[in-house]
């Protein structure tokens, strides 16, 4: 029996996408699958992460919206004034990011650049001040606009983020059921899953040598968290889905890999090198199991899931 995960996690990108389609908006679960984010593994930056080489939240949103036939206008770079102006402009919900995390200082204990992304909604801005959701637990949060632009200027990630970046004028091109999205993107998620470069197999034996080495602090702390949690609950939602549509075979690796990720989180912080390394060797094989699971899936109900 499968008990699918409800709860809290970091989906920002996902979320907001969700907030700005409205009433629209299918569940950021299938959201999250439709980006392609939990179709892979890679090294990069130093840091281990649970989704695919060459992917990034950007290019995830932009597939997901063409999926479920949604447009929309992208905005980026220029100063910060521009930017700031570009958001007067716009009528209707901004889905602004990559944002500094450490820079939102309505969080926290914030005000350190931390390189790490974050994705929230602007519902407006009036009098020097920033109204916004942030799906990180901020609902109807604000900043002042200096701090807001200071944290969506400082971009240093990973992958190529250009500066206030946005996405405006949501507008629904052709309708598409939530589940025909989903199948149309399983050709994706199987190039995802063999991409060219270093095969996901092969960067998880690679990252199970670094664990065993010793990690260093900045690493043990990228994982414990944020890589594993929502490494996890991606491949979770991923399973859920993918059983929805009826491919089984699929499914069932799907979850066999959310439960070595999640079963990594205690043995990272505890220390526990042995056990970690071990749900790694167990992991490493399973990305090219899911590939050739949806290679030869044959979708049920003519194409349609129930």
């Amino acid at each position: 029996m499968r008990f699918p995960y409800v709860g809290s996690g970091p989906y920002c990108y996902s979320n907001s996408l969700a907030m700005v389609l409205g009433q629209a908006a299918p569940p950021p679960s299938a959201i999250e699958v439709l980006t392609g984010a939990p179709f892979g593994f890679h090294l990069g930056g130093g840091l281990a992460w649970f989704d695919p080489l060459g992917w990034d939240p950007d290019l995830g949103l932009a597939k997901a919206l063409d999926l479920l036939g949604w447009s929309c206008h992208r905005a980026a770079g220029g100063s910060a004034a521009d930017a700031v102006e570009r958001l007067r402009d716009t009528s209707g919900p901004v889905l602004v990011g990559p944002v500094e995390f450490g820079l939102l200082r309505h969080h926290p204990g914030s005000g350190e650049i931390l390189d790490s992304d974050h994705f929230m909604v602007v519902t407006g801005v009036t009098d020097g001040t920033v109204h916004f959701h942030d799906p990180h637990g901020f609902p109807f949060a604000t900043l002042p606009v200096d701090e807001f632009t200071a944290a969506w200027q400082s971009v240093t990630f990973e992958y190529h983020a250009q500066p206030y970046t946005m996405r405006s004028g949501f507008r629904r091109v052709r309708e598409v059921a939530v589940a025909d999205a989903l199948l149309a993107s399983l050709p994706a998620a199987r190039r995802l899953l063999t991409p060219d470069g270093e095969r996901p197999a092969d960067a998880v034996e690679r990252f199970a040598g670094l664990v065993a080495g010793g990690l260093t602090d900045g690493h043990a702390g990228h994982l414990v968290h944020f890589a594993v949690r929502v490494g996890a609950r991606r491949l979770a939602d991923a399973a859920a889905w993918l059983a929805r549509l009826g491919l089984d075979g699929a499914a069932a690796v799907a979850e066999r890999q959310a439960r070595l990720v999640g079963g990594l989180q205690h043995p990272l912080v505890r220390g526990d090198r042995g056990t970690a390394v071990e749900l790694l060797r167990r992991l490493a094989p399973t990305y090219a199991e899911l590939a050739a699971e949806l290679a030869a899936s044959r979708v049920p109900n003519g194409g349609r899931a129930e």
